[in-house]
This record gives structure tokens, C-alpha cells and sequence, in this order.
């Protein structure tokens, strides 16, 4: 039977088992439009308001599900707005498709309307981007593109689609989707780490990356308790293990627990798993020396570019964590350094008792007072700034799949990902923190949240500033403020007119209330949070900042 490329695209996607596409319309693919109208009972189209908010959703669904989200785009404009979120897949190593509408292959190269070089453009940022030239190679393409995704470090794909590819009429049978490829952890690998392990006294275990499971998880905590060791997760990993259990003592990224770097740099063993040791994690690159990591460090990571990239490593290894962790599980060697774990988690849970503000609203409380309240499946997601110091410290993540943020640092992701979370998991609480700056990047996603009944709960903590940039200028040119104050809207008033539910906080005693009331209204609810720019970051003040402090 003859169909068309877009309809053989669609095909494609219910092969691979996609259920839900983020989009905004455009005239450019009309026709895969058209084909996804023929399964609306088998894919779910989301239509968002802007393409960065239905980037961030697709991306925001890949890192919940482990499965690639889907974004559909217009070229030029639509495509380039949407690149923020493949920035964050990239770097946030999520598996992510976008298809992107692209001008008629005949009129490539005449700079057509809102044409681009999408190769070009998306090729530094996306794992592969490419341009669908011939209509019977769709499947060939898009299985790829699923491949490209899942296999080594996981990633977005990019691809065009011209309109004459998607119009033109091919027979092809098409093969049954096969899962992605795996690569396990050697046996003489796993036999390196436990003679290492058998003769450490300060051993740690580092966490991060994506491709994580249930199941990897459980392997991971088996090895953990095994061997008794000190967990520690990267940037904006903290869900991957209990943070209630004595085994973890923290996580890195930006603004961490100065006791755990000083432990981190006395271990003599770091098992790091599907952690990079990138900009953050690494603390700018200068937590360890690279002769230190070539005498302590065990890497493992399932993108072989990744490996001995930046950290030479005692042993490193190209494994997916889902192999690795099964692989260490079978490791048992319950070494004398209890204590050594132990007081780790003592400076932990010191670091996350709350801490005293000059302004009304203290946000070290508000979080914890989320935390008490929360079940344990609850999603909690944000975006950049320094609103998110608070969350990340104060909060504690006790179950797999709970914390949605980026490690690209991109603002305006915590509404779409929440929007996206709710979704996917409608029956689980939904929590979206947000800066000022940060919400209003993709705050008309609220009509999005109303329009699919995402009833997703918002929490702007509103200090008049874009935080972190200001926190640096204080560092740098103390009382030189340029750019970084805010006029801001009234953000309560804003959420009603979209038809949420609003209500706005200045003090902290009327927090738990507001948010039970949040909880309970039955539709999207924002509350608008005043804090006191003064109290720039948890511990940290403009005032000390300026004082040199």
C-alpha cells in the first residue's frame, strides 16, 4: 500500500511506541499533522504556545520516561526557538527527537522562506541532525534517529523534513522496531574495582547521567549496602538514590556542601557511574587534579568520547548503567570505613537543616515544609537561578524519577516539564519552582497547563532580580547593580487570567496554608512568593557580599 512520508513518519513513531508529540503548528508539516489526526487515539498531540515551552515538555518527558520525547516544529523561527531544548538534552545527555518542517528540497539553497541549514545549525548541538532527501528512507531515518538517542550517551536528534517528503506517495514495508543496542561492564573490570575496593579506606560512590532504571537502581543499592559505601549524585540527580537512607551524604553541582568537597578530595576511591564530571560536578574543573583521578578514580560511563575526556582514570570503562549496576551488585567487600560514612552523612544532615533570613519568607523553611508534606512520588521541577539553591539543598528526593532540572542552567524550564510530568503521571503531585525571571521565559505555558487539565501547582519566589547574575555582580562590582533588577507583574493576577488558581505569599507562616489550598483546587495553581532580594542565596547576603564575605 502506498502512503504518504508523512504518514509513513507516523507510522514510524507508533512502531517505536510514542504515545505523545509536544508541537506547535505550522504550515511546513501539515501533513504529519494530518497523519497524527488519523491516531489521536494512539498518540496524544499536545499543541503548546511557544516552541521552546513544547521543547522543554518533550525533553522533560525523555528524562521522565527514558523514553525519547517528541517535538514537532515549523522551520526557521519555530526551529530555533526550540533549540534551548535540545541544548538541555544535550547536555543533559535526555533522548529527545525533534522534527522540524523544512522548505521544498527543489528550493534549498535560495535562502526560501524561514529557510535554514538545520544540519548545520542543530549539528554542535544535537548527537546527529539530519534532512530526510528521499521519501522511501523515512523509517531508515527515524529508527536511526531512535537508535542515535538511546545507545552510548543518550541525546537529541534533529530532523528536517522537507514538504515534498512529506507529501510524496512510497510503498515500503516497514521492520519491526528492535530495542536499542547495550554494551556491559568486563569481567576484569568488575574484578579491578573489588580489588580496589578491598583495599580503600575512603571510598565513594558517584551517581549521575541518564539511562537509569528501576530495576539498575535496585542493583545500585544492593551493591551500596553491600559494601556499605558513601553515595554521592551529580547536578540535579538527586533522585537516583534515597536521600532519606545513611548511605547518602549529598550532591554536587552548583553551591554544594563545602564539607563534602573536602571529603570528596580525601577519598582515596571514586567509583563514578554514568556521571560526566563535568563543569559542575567537577566544581569548574578544579575538585581534583587529573594525576589524582588517575590514581583514585574508577569511571564508567556508556559514551566511550566521554572516558578519559577530561579525568584520566585508575580504570575506566564503556558500559550503560543498567549493565554496570548489575554487574557491581555482585561485589561484597564491607571494608572499615563506617565511620568514614557515617560522619559523611552527619555533615549532610547538618547541611540541610534550615537557616535564618532577614526578609519575611524564608525559603530554607518553605521547603521543608514541602518536604514533610509531599508523598514520596511527588515531582518536583525547576528551572535556572538561584531560587533553585534553596530547593536543591533543602529538599530531599526519596523516590526514582521525582526531580525534573536541567543541567544546561536553561531558565523557563520548570512550567513546561511540570506540565509534561502531569501528563505522563496525572495521578502523582506536581510541583513547579520558578524564579521571576525564570517564569516569565515560559509562564503563557500556563494556558497549555489549563487547556490539558495538567493541574500542576506553581511556586514563583519573586526577589526582583535576576538572582544569580546579581549574587555574581555583588561578587565582582559590589553595589554596581546593572540589568539584573526586575519590574515584575502582578504573577497571581497573571495566573487567574489564564484561568489557574492563584494566591500570594509574604510570609512564611502562610505558606502551608496557601499551598494546602493550591493542592485542593482542583485546576493549575500558582502561588506568587515575595522573598527579599537581600537574602541572595541560603547563608549568603547582598550585604556580605558586598562586605567581601
Amino acid at each position: 500500500m502506498r502512503r504518504t512520508g508523512a504518514q509513513h513518519i507516523v507510522d514510524a513513531l507508533l512502531a517505536h511506541g510514542v504515545d505523545r508529540v509536544f508541537c506547535v503548528p505550522g504550515e511546513s508539516y501539515l501533513p504529519v499533522l494530518d497523519a497524527l489526526h488519523d491516531v489521536s487515539d494512539r498518540i496524544q498531540l499536545v499543541a503548546c504556545r511557544m516552541e521552546a515551552g513544547a521543547a522543554n515538555m518533550a525533553e522533560a518527558h525523555g528524562k521522565l520516561t527514558g523514553r525519547p520525547g517528541v517535538c514537532m516544529v515549523t522551520r526557521g523561527p519555530g526551529a530555533t526557538h526550540a533549540s534551548v531544548g535540545v541544548h538541555t538534552a544535550q547536555q543533559d545527555s535526555t533522548p529527545m527527537l525533534l522534527f522540524i518542517g523544512q522548505v521544498s528540497t527543489a528550493d534549498k539553497g535560495r535562502e526560501a522562506f524561514q529557510e535554514v541549514d538545520y544540519e548545520a545549525f542543530f549539528g554542535p548541538l544535537a548527537k546527529w541532525a539530519v534532512e530526510l532527501e528521499d521519501a522511501t528512507r523515512v523509517h531508515e531515518i527515524v529508527d536511526r534517529a531512535f537508535a542515535t538517542a538511546l545507545q552510548g550517551r543518550m541525546g537529541p536528534v534533529a530532523v528536517a523534513l522537507p514538504e515534498d517528503m512529506l507529501a510524496a506517495e512510497v510503498a515500503y514495508e516497514a521492520p519491526p522496531a528492535r530495542p536499542a543496542a547495550t554494551q556491559g561492564l568486563s569481567p576484569v573490570a568488575v574484578r579491578e574495582i573489588e580489588t580496589l575496593l578491598a583495599t580503600a579506606k575512603r571510598p565513594m560512590l558517584l551517581l549521575g547521567g541518564s539511562g537509569w532504571d528501576a530495576p539498575a537502581l535496585k542493583a545500585v543499592r544492593r551493591f551500596v549496602e553491600a559494601n556499605d559505601l558513601p553515595v554521592v549524585l551529580s547536578f540535579r540527580r538527586k533522585d537516583l538514590f534515597d536521600n532519606d537512607t545513611p548511605n547518602f551524604v549529598g550532591d554536587l553541582g552548583l553551591g554544594p556542601n563545602p564539607k563534602l568537597l573536602v571529603r570528596l578530595r580525601d577519598s582515596d576511591l571514586l567509583i563514578a557511574v554514568g556521571a560526566r564530571l563535568g563543569e559542575n560536578a567537577s566544581q569548574g574543573y578544579g575538585l581534583f587534579s587529573r594525576d589524582e583521578t588517575a590514581r583514585k578514580l574508577v569511571h564508567i560511563h556508556p559514551g566511550a568520547e566521554e572516558v578519559g575526556r577530561v579525568w584520566p582514570a585508575q580504570v575506566a570503562a564503556v558500559a550503560d548503567v543498567r549493565s554496570a549496576a548489575a554487574a557491581l551488585a555482585g561485589i561484597a567487600v564491607r571494608g572499615d570505613w563506617a565511620e568514614w560514612r557515617a560522619g559523611a552523612r552527619a555533615d549532610y544532615e547538618a547541611w540541610t537543616n534550615p537557616v535564618a533570613v532577614t526578609g519575611a519568607v524564608n525559603m530554607s523553611e518553605v521547603v521543608a515544609h514541602l518536604g514533610k508534606v509531599l508523598p514520596k512520588d511527588a515531582i518536583i521541577t525547576n528551572g535556572a537561578g538561584n531560587y533553585a539553591a534553596w530547593l536543591h539543598r533543602f529538599i530531599r528526593h526519596r523516590a526514582f524519577r521525582t526531580q525534573l532540572a536541567p543541567t544546561s542552567g536553561a531558565m523557563g524550564y520548570g512550567v513546561p516539564a511540570a506540565i509534561a510530568a502531569k501528563l505522563a503521571h496525572p495521578e502523582r503531585e506536581v510541583v513547579a519552582f520558578a524564579g521571576d525571571g525564570c517564569f516569565l521565559m515560559t509562564g503563557q505555558e500556563l494556558a497549555t497547563a489549563v487547556q490539558y487539565e495538567a493541574n500542576i501547582v506553581i511556586v514563583v519566589v519573586d526577589n526582583g532580580s535576576y538572582g544569580t547574575i546579581r549574587m555574581h555582580q555583588e561578587r565582582h562590582f559590589p553595589g554596581r547593580v546593572s540589568a539584573t533588577d526586575l519590574r515584575n507583574p502582578d504573577f497571581a493576577a497573571f495566573a487567574r487570567a489564564f484561568g489557574a488558581w492563584a494566591a500570594t505569599v509574604e510570609r512564611t507562616a502562610d505558606f502551608a496554608v496557601a499551598f494546602e489550598d493550591a493542592r485542593r483546587a482542583g485546576r493549575p495553581a500558582l502561588l506568587h512568593v515575595k522573598t527579599d532580594v537581600e537574602d541572595i542565596s541560603p547563608g549568603r547576603t547582598i550585604t556580605a557580599l558586598r562586605a567581601g564575605s
